[in-house]
């Protein structure tokens, strides 16, 4: 998934006329705490409400806050990883997206994020869900798939999860199938170690939305 697929023209942008009352009621309304500022399609920065309150001066026009504005966006090719970097490390509530030419496409929201990040990990699709602990230098993907698919299944989502201060990973792995019993037989016969296994529907929306809530939590939200 890229940034193209992401950005939504919904968002409203500012001139550097607006005045910084306007901006802070588009963001309420939007429910968003950033607004990029756009003047002939060119992208000039982004401004936040901390930002205008902190100018002092709410009917001052946006453009006076030139100082305090901050450029960051991403490229329409750009992948959904690089995107979801960029809202982590700077708090952001929007990113804006502009073409090769750094002509302004669009902004993606957050809640463009998490829908997205919803749909990576298939929570809308029927299956089952094993967490294996090993070694990184144990895991071998190729042979996760060979024991998933020789037990008539497919991996529909996989995800590698490094513990922090160790060499320690955890894998987590959505099939599509319920009836896990011989894919758990397996991977215990090839000596893994089987973290938790999910298969109940309450015990599934438990699981998603403790990985919702992680993510959000990764974004500062």
């Amino acid at each position: 998934m890229i940034a193209k697929n992401l950005y939504s023209d919904t968002i409203p942008v500012l001139k550097t006329s607006n005045t910084g009352s306007e901006a802070i009621a588009l963001m309420e309304m939007h429910r968003i705490s950033h607004l990029p500022i756009v003047n002939n399609e060119e992208f000039l920065g982004l401004i936040s409400d901390s930002d205008i309150y902190d100018h002092n001066d709410l009917d001052a026009p946006i453009g006076t806050h030139n100082p305090s504005l901050i450029r960051p966006y991403v490229f329409e090719n750009q992948h959904i990883y690089e995107i979801v970097d960029l809202f982590a490390k700077l708090k952001l509530t929007i990113v804006p997206v502009l073409d090769a030419n750094k002509k302004y496409l669009g902004s993606i929201t957050l809640h463009n994020i998490v829908t997205e990040f919803a749909k990576m990990i298939t929570v809308e699709k029927a299956g089952g869900i094993i967490i294996l602990e090993m070694t990184i230098h144990d895991y071998c993907l190729s042979e996760i798939a060979q024991i998933v698919e020789s037990n008539n299944a497919k991996i529909l989502s996989l995800f590698v999860n490094t513990i922090e201060a160790s060499t320690a990973i955890s894998i987590t792995i959505k099939v599509d199938v319920t009836d896990m019993a011989s894919i758990i037989q397996t991977f215990e016969r090839y000596d893994y170690k089987i973290k938790a296994s999910f298969l109940s529907e309450d015990m599934l929306k438990v699981f998603y939305q403790d990985r919702l809530d992680s993510f959000l939590n990764y974004l500062n939200i």
